[in-house]
């Protein structure tokens, strides 16, 4: 027998049965879902946000005002009457400037809506960082309050240069 062929057939692995049925076990449930092998995986969400506000973009939209394109996700199983997010806008130097509600209205389950909010009195060049503060309010269309779904539920994504998050 050579080395290779002896490690193989006598390491520890093969000294305890019992956790060479367990192990196999292991995989073989792994194999039939790999779904659980995602979930189990460091890293990697457990299962999809509830919903998603992605920063799309920030431009100028008068002299005076600042102008953010927010994209908002609905993946929760039922639609909203009502999702509105505040958010403080930070400047270049850390101070908070603004703290504006970006009111979508409703959100249909599965949806996707993309909405425009004019920030007056911001120079967007100014903008240090955003940063979605509370949920003004988060309703389903029987009525029920849902904002843990809409704060506790929420990923954000962003493709402006604006730092975004929670």
């Amino acid at each position: 027998m050579t080395p290779a062929t002896e490690t193989a057939t006598t390491g520890p692995a093969t000294d305890h049965p019992r956790r060479n049925r367990l192990l196999a076990g292991l995989v073989a449930a792994l194999l039939a879902n790999p779904l659980a092998a995602q979930d189990m995986a460091p890293g990697v969400p457990a299962a999809a946000p509830g919903l998603v506000l992605e920063l799309n973009e920030i431009a100028r939209a008068d002299p005076d005002s600042c102008r953010l394109t927010v994209v908002a996700v609905n993946h929760l199983p039922q639609a909203l009457s009502r999702a509105a997010w505040q958010i403080a806008i930070f400047d270049d130097k850390g101070a908070v400037t603004a703290l504006p509600v970006l009111d979508f209205g409703a959100l249909m389950a599965g949806k996707t809506k993309v909405a425009l909010f004019d920030i007056p009195g911001t120079d967007c060049s100014r903008i240090g960082r955003i940063v979605v503060n509370d949920v003004a309010e988060c309703r389903a269309e029987d009525g029920s309050d849902r904002r843990d779904d809409c704060l506790g539920g929420l990923a954000t994504r962003n493709r402006s240069g604006i730092e975004f998050g929670l």
